[in-house]
């Protein structure tokens, strides 16, 4: 007597095709997740932003001072008290170009508000508003520096800031923290980690030593 002809397992087969289904799905979403940690951070758009390393640059001069600065950092205000008013000068002057990177290293000591990465946000969206408030901003911010281990400031005082500087448009760009990516991109390239970091025409300076010691002999303009 010849055997009967086997019967087909459909469960067999669905559970298969189920499984298949289910590894391309999870291959797919993993394509998808790498592609979303690759891809570009949203930049602002501002001929004043370079999109490419976060340079916000201030002033047309011969000679490019880049600082990169967390608004919370202690150190930073101390720089800017001993530096600020020189460069500020040579700016003005049209000696130096000055290039400031807004960054955020500091966000764990605003008791999870996060300040660091949305004052170096705001910075963004002041100087896409308006690259002339962009300064005056910067200035307010090291002005009422907040102290470490606080909250830092609120949205509605940073807004106030960047209307007071001239940046009127800034204020959804600013509760949004719509820049925040970029400012994690930019920190990301933060040339030995900590701030500040000075450099001109690309050599590290001593910020602990005053402006008339460290910058002014070594412009060239």
């Amino acid at each position: 007597m010849m055997a009967g002809t086997a019967k087909t397992n459909w469960v067999a087969i669905w559970i298969s095709a189920a499984v298949v289904v289910l590894l391309v799905a999870v291959a797919g979403l993993v394509v998808w997740m790498n592609n979303q940690a690759t891809a570009p951070a949203e930049s602002p758009a501002s001929a004043s932003i370079d999109e490419a390393t976060g340079a916000i640059s201030l002033g047309e001069g011969p000679d490019v001072l880049e600082t990169y600065v967390d608004f919370m950092c202690p150190y930073c205000g101390q720089f800017e008290e001993s530096w600020g008013e020189t460069i500020a000068e040579q700016v003005t002057e049209g000696a130096l170009t000055l290039k400031v990177y807004p960054v955020s290293i500091l966000d764990r000591a605003s008791q999870g508000t996060e300040f660091s990465t949305r004052a170096a946000n705001a910075m963004y969206c002041v100087a896409e508003d308006n690259a002339d408030a962009a300064y005056p901003f910067m200035d307010l911010m090291y002005a009422n520096q907040p102290s470490e281990s606080t909250p830092g400031l609120t949205d509605e005082e940073i807004i106030a800031y960047a209307e007071r500087a001239g940046a009127d448009g800034a204020a959804d760009c600013i509760a949004d923290r719509t820049y925040a990516d970029f400012v994690t991109q930019t920190t990301d390239a933060l040339p030995g980690g900590g701030t500040p970091a000075v450099l001109l025409n690309g050599e590290t300076l001593n910020w602990q030593l005053t402006a008339e010691e460290e910058l002014l002999p070594r412009l060239q303009g």
